[in-house]
């Protein structure tokens, strides 16, 4: 891999070098790196481009790194990964996908993710979006991702993306049983004239599962941003879910979080703030010796943190 291949790691996986445990690297359309373990497996679909990542039951402290990066102009692709995480697991997984356009053409990069996660699994997902380059062509990522949880099953899904994609549609959907508990914790910035659209539709169908959706994010210059978030209640059950966002310059951002009681104990509750920086959080920060623009983005910093 080259330099602008290997920052885009850095990026979008925090990796400095090759990872340890299992991983599978993916750049430019074409597998860059492959690692297995005793306890998981990877391997190539033969129906559609992808990986099937299977972990064993009772796997515990174990990580799996499935990158992507994209340094050629005008590649556009698919990819579909589907996740078996046995009864009893405790796993982290760290996927994300890094675009560096230097081009005139369009680059994009959909992932399709199936998570299957047993009875008592615990999963930590972390998918970082990133894009770079001067070239006019557009960075564009679609991911998408279901999760369908078996009982007492934990999912925690860290999704981030802060610079540098034109246009990005994320469509997540979730299925949990009983006692299952999912979190969901969304950061996002956009500037110039990027859109970004996420979209999140959680069933909770068994007694006492629940869920806690919850973006953070701020859009700048003439961005444009839509949360959609739809919580269905058919069991006894709880769900939460909130957009908080930070509106700047002429951007326009559209929150609609939405809840489905369909049964007489299910508690559901939804929240949504939308407000520009006070300006008084601005002449504090100045008055300590910051222009307006780092006091700006002290604060923006610190509210996607």
């Amino acid at each position: 891999m080259d330099q602008i291949e290997e920052r885009l790691l850095e990026e979008v996986a925090d990796l400095h070098g090759v990872p340890e445990g299992a991983y599978n690297i993916r750049a430019n359309g074409q597998m860059a790196g492959r690692n297995t373990t005793a306890n998981i497996d990877i391997a190539t679909k033969t129906d559609k481009p992808g990986i099937d990542i299977r972990i064993k039951p009772g796997t515990k402290h174990e990580s799996v790194h499935i990158p992507v990066v994209l340094s050629a102009s005008g590649l556009k692709e698919v990819v579909y990964n589907d996740f078996y995480i046995g009864d009893d697991a405790d796993v982290v997984i760290v996927a994300g996908c890094g675009i560096h356009n230097c081009g005139v053409q369009d680059s994009e990069h959909d992932g399709i993710h199936r998570f299957f996660v047993g009875r008592n699994a615990k999963v930590k997902y972390v998918e970082k979006h990133y894009g770079e380059g001067e070239g006019t062509g557009k960075r564009i990522l679609n991911p998408g991702t279901e999760v369908y949880m078996e009982e007492n099953s934990l999912m925690e899904m860290e999704m981030v993306q802060i610079r540098g994609v034109d246009s990005t549609i994320r469509t997540n959907k979730a299925q949990l049983a009983a006692g299952a508990k999912l979190l969901v914790r969304e950061r996002l910035l956009t500037h110039g004239d990027q859109t970004a659209e996420s979209v999140y539709d959680v069933e909770l169908n068994g007694d006492d599962s629940s869920a806690d959706v919850v973006s953070r994010s701020v859009a700048k210059d003439r961005s444009r941003q839509v949360f959609k978030s739809n919580i269905i209640g058919n069991a006894k059950c709880s769900g939460h879910t909130e957009c908080d966002a930070i509106i700047m310059d002429d951007a326009k951002i559209v929150a609609v979080p939405g809840l489905v009681a369909d049964n007489i104990d299910a508690a559901l509750i939804h929240e949504a703030a939308i407000g520009k920086i006070a300006g008084e959080q601005i002449i504090k920060l100045m008055t300590l010796g910051l222009t307006e623009e780092e006091a700006e983005a002290q604060i923006v910093n610190g509210f996607l943190k």
